[in-house]
């Protein structure tokens, strides 16, 4: 795993806070594991008690570019517990950054916040600020006070405050300790000071100062406004296909007017993860709740789960069925440099592909485990997986590009004619320039076949 040398480039506090994080998932253990790279007494805590011992043993339970580097770096500052109990009862700022999974109908889970919220409460004995890091619906910080409130065991102070995040996976260190800006949604004086402090070792950061509210929507409205970029790149990419356009090119020009900047302007088989399709979907079903439509968020969500089958649509036209052929999957997770599957297109495809009567192979440099898990639960069987890319292409009657991995875009063409039986490669992510790919039936989004 490599290290990135801007890690140094951090303020050491002087004056460390005691910091508990709730959840050692994407948001809470790297913002436990940042907030101790500044300095800070941070305790991480977690139910699974399996995640807690590898997380001792100085094992990161998620796949994640200079997290572990950084979790031994900072092992004197850093515990990792099941006891909620102490690592909540004298600590200054509690950071909640569990999960807030969707349910059925679009809407955001609040479970397990909530759960965090009762522990709180009834383990707390001194003044605090708990930070509702998980990204959570309008209203929810004000939910949480007054449940802790209403809950509390000891007569103390309680202040809750909204701090958004704004990473990505594969970057979320980066992200982190050099974010673009930091949010504090904050309802006293108290909770805005003891914030400042904890972000104290944050150099050069604009740090925003508004209430919980408005926190809470900058985080929504932030993703939700990258989704809504990369659906409407996507369905340019599709109509430049029946024109005649070319994607780049278009979005070259695009990207010249600053206004529009030239970033989440990559056409490709949709967005995936753990954000964009959750987020996009609670924050329509939000207004939904109060009667009121996001038009824009909707079509992105519709045009999003359409583009996740762009490949198969393409396959079509070179095989009436799968029934019989192999096919070779490059890239299971829904982006590169993370292990997360959530959202991925590969997990619609690949069971399409199989019912189809496709024999799957597949590669991946990380997610293959976690893959193999979710194919298992979900009875799919008839995948076989590879170490080598070179194997996965092996015989295979076309080729499938999920996701854009550095070794799939280092990939020369040769490679594709050599182990292919017939070299038909469908790109979901552009990762090829076309004239490269001359010798080969090459089909990417938003640009002419190549053959």
């Amino acid at each position: 795993m490599t290290t990135s040398t801007s890690l140094n480039s951090t303020n050491f506090i002087e004056k460390p806070l005691k910091i508990a994080v709730a959840g050692t998932g994407y948001v809470g253990l790297v913002t436990g594991v940042c907030m101790a790279h500044t300095g800070h007494n941070v305790t991480c805590v977690d139910v699974d008690e399996n995640k807690i011992n590898m997380m001792r043993d100085g094992i990161s339970p998620i796949y994640e570019q200079d997290l572990e580097h950084l979790m031994a770096l900072n092992k004197d500052r850093l515990i990792y517990t099941m006891d909620y109990e102490s690592a909540y009862r004298d600590a200054d700022v509690i950071f909640i950054g569990v999960g807030t999974p969707e349910k059925t109908d679009g809407s955001a889970n609040l479970s397990y916040v909530f759960n965090v919220a009762k522990q709180i409460a009834a383990s707390v004995n001194k003044e605090c600020v708990v930070v509702v890091k998980s990204t959570v619906p309008i209203g929810t910080n004000d939910k949480v006070e007054n449940y802790i409130n209403q809950e509390l065991v000891n007569d103390v102070n309680v202040h809750v405050a909204s701090n958004p995040e704004f990473l990505a996976q594969g970057s979320a260190i980066r992200d982190t300790l050099h974010t673009s800006r930091i949010v504090l949604g904050v309802e006293s004086e108290y909770a805005k000071e003891v914030l400042l402090e904890a972000y104290n070792g944050f150099s050069n950061v604009p740090i925003l100062i508004t209430n919980r509210r408005s926190a809470e929507m900058i985080k929504y409205a932030s993703n939700d406004f990258l989704a809504l970029k990369i659906s409407y790149i996507n369905e340019i990419a599709n109509l430049c296909e029946i024109v005649g356009a070319d994607i780049e090119s278009v979005t070259k020009g695009m990207g010249y007017d600053e206004r529009i900047g030239n970033k989440f302007l990559n056409a490709g088989i949709g967005y995936g993860g753990s954000c964009f399709p959750k987020d996009t979907k609670a924050l329509h079903w939000l207004a939904n709740f109060h009667d009121y439509e996001l038009k824009t968020i909707k079509a992105a969500i519709e045009v999003n789960e359409q583009q996740k089958f762009k490949l198969i649509k393409k396959a079509r036209k070179y095989y009436e069925n799968m029934d019989g052929l192999t096919v070779a999957v490059l890239g299971l997770t829904f982006k590169p440099g993370t292990d997360d599957l959530r959202e991925a297109p590969s997990l619609v495809n690949v069971p399409m592909l199989i019912e189809d009567g496709a024999r799957v192979k597949a590669w991946d440099p990380v997610g293959v485990s976690n893959f193999k898990k979710l194919m298992e639960q979900n009875k799919v069987s008839g995948i076989d997986y590879f170490e080598t890319i070179e194997e996965t292409l092996s015989e295979a009657d076309i080729c499938f590009i999920f996701t854009e991995w550095p070794e799939i875009k280092a990939l020369e063409k040769e490679k594709f004619i050599q182990n292919m039986k017939c070299p038909i490669i469908l790109d979901g992510r552009n990762c090829y320039k076309k004239e490269a790919m001359t010798g080969t039936t090459y089909e990417s989004i938003g640009r002419s076949v190549t053959y």
